[in-house]
């Protein structure tokens, strides 16, 4: 269910923007959408586990804060990381 630290790396390689950055809102974002995903599928065939539910909720909340600063900064950034990540169809 968690993100392997495998995948993290993969994700971090994929979305940075230099060679040592691991906290930008690109990143943070592509991991936070990965783990929602996850979540998602989990939560299809546990349809009563509201504690992972909240979770999933936060989650979201938080990705879309970090979104909105994205925005807020740079609109370019911002329409690149939608379009990689596939989000706002």
């Amino acid at each position: 269910m968690a993100l392997t630290q495998e995948r993290k790396q993969e994700l971090i390689q994929e979305h940075k923007n230099h060679d040592t950055d691991t906290g930008s809102p690109e990143v943070q974002v592509a991991i936070l959408t990965q783990n929602i995903i996850n979540l998602t599928d989990h939560l299809r065939t546990h349809k009563k586990d509201h504690h992972s539910r909240r979770g999933l909720l936060k989650m979201v909340g938080q990705r879309r804060k970090l979104l909105a600063y994205v925005k807020k900064n740079d609109v370019a950034r911002y329409s690149a990381l939608i379009a990689k990540l596939g989000l706002r169809r």
